[in-house]
């Protein structure tokens, strides 16, 4: 049995929205152990975090920067091994640069940081330190979403020469900051960055669309604005984009939809076959090709998925797995990284400074009135 991956969180305490979905994903398949945390800006509600968690008297700490110091005067069989940031955007870099050059591994939140500039900043960190930083890209996690990339790759949609990825939701349809902490950092510039609903799952719909071509985005035209009055950062938006030499396609963000809950979708369409995935429905993959034959695919079935793919599964077929599954891949597959077991695929500092540079470039058109823009992080 392989020694679990040791964690420290910082952020995500009690009543935190994201840190017990990324504790249960941690916890999932036995790869890591939260050991210590300093859970909250707040020092007293840290401990008590930390205390309600089950950690240790010793372990909960005040500060980020007490965990990172004490942490590293322990045995190196006791102490953690990485430190899972989940916080606002403008900690991202201190904390990650920090727990790096103290000698220890990173799993962060995206966007990696608030500006393609700090995003280069880390990057510096990362190869300087020589350990391993992980970006949690959750919906890259989906058995189906691979599958997607498998056959892409393998020329089976043809040449590929049109995408569509929309990332839509309704929570921010109506101004809820001062009374909801998840909407005050995320439409705070000093928190959040240059971008709000862009950077917050605009970044995903980036990053899917990439990962699944294996192309990046060169180039993009951007038209972003604050439909609710009052916000200071984007909460809508559209972008016409390039990838490789040959394909265009459109982005669509939006916080804004009233009714819609997380929907994530993704059309890539070559000229033999075409291939539309959606997150509410992740264990589905349709394939139409162009003949009008209809393919869907199902997880965990005897389909013909790829033997990589095939072995992500862990429920029989008609046994639904979602989110918190693909979140726990990430967090597995970082693991074995650290372990050197197999060769897993983890979004790293690569991507860090794609989603910046794609983030930063939309921002910048639009506010040039929706001139084409290179997206580039030299």
């Amino acid at each position: 049995m392989i020694e679990p991956l040791r964690i420290g969180m910082v952020g995500g305490g009690i009543g935190a929205f994201i840190g017990a979905v990324h504790r249960h994903a941690m916890r999932l398949d036995g790869r890591c152990e939260l050991v210590c945390g300093a859970l909250s800006s707040q020092p007293d509600r840290a401990i008590v975090s930390a205390s309600e968690l089950g950690l240790p008297l010793s372990r909960g700490y005040e500060s980020w920067e007490d965990m990172l110091a004490r942490e590293a005067e322990l045995p190196n069989d006791q102490r953690m091994e990485a430190v899972a940031i989940v916080t606002p955007n403008h900690l991202h870099l201190p904390v990650a640069a920090a727990a790096l050059n103290a000698g220890f591994h990173v799993i962060s939140d995206k966007p990696a940081t608030r500006t393609l500039k700090e995003a280069r900043q880390l990057a510096d960190a990362v190869q300087t330190s020589g350990k391993h930083y992980a970006l949690t890209h959750t919906y890259l996690g989906y058995p189906m979403v691979r599958e997607a990339r498998r056959r892409v790759r393998s020329g089976a949609l043809g040449r590929v020469r049109k995408v569509y990825v929309e990332y839509t939701q309704g929570w921010l349809a109506s101004r809820l900051e001062g009374d909801n902490k998840q909407a005050s950092w995320r439409t705070d510039p000093t928190q959040s960055g240059l971008a709000g609903c862009i950077g917050d799952i605009g970044s995903h719909a980036h990053n899917l669309a990439e990962f699944v071509l294996g192309e990046p985005m060169t180039d993009v035209r951007a038209w972003l604005q604050a439909v609710v009055d009052g916000r200071q950062l984007d909460d809508d938006g559209a972008v016409f984009f390039k990838m490789g030499e040959d394909v265009s396609g459109v982005l669509m963000a939006s916080q804004v939809c009233a009714g819609e809950e997380n929907y994530l979708r993704l059309r890539v369409y070559g000229d033999a076959a075409g291939l539309d995935w959606v997150q509410e429905e992740p264990n589905t993959l349709m394939v139409k090709h162009a003949d009008g034959r209809q393919e869907r695919l199902r997880a965990g079935s005897n389909m013909p998925l790829g033997s990589d793919v095939a072995a992500m599964f862990r429920t029989p077929s008609g046994h639904p797995e979602g989110y918190l599954e693909a979140f726990a891949t990430l967090y597995a597959d970082f693991a074995k990284q650290v372990r050197g077991i197999g060769d897993p695929f983890v979004p790293g500092i690569h991507e860090a400074l794609r989603g910046m540079a794609f983030i930063e470039s939309v921002v910048r058109s639009s506010e040039s009135g929706g001139e084409w823009r290179e997206v580039t992080h030299g």
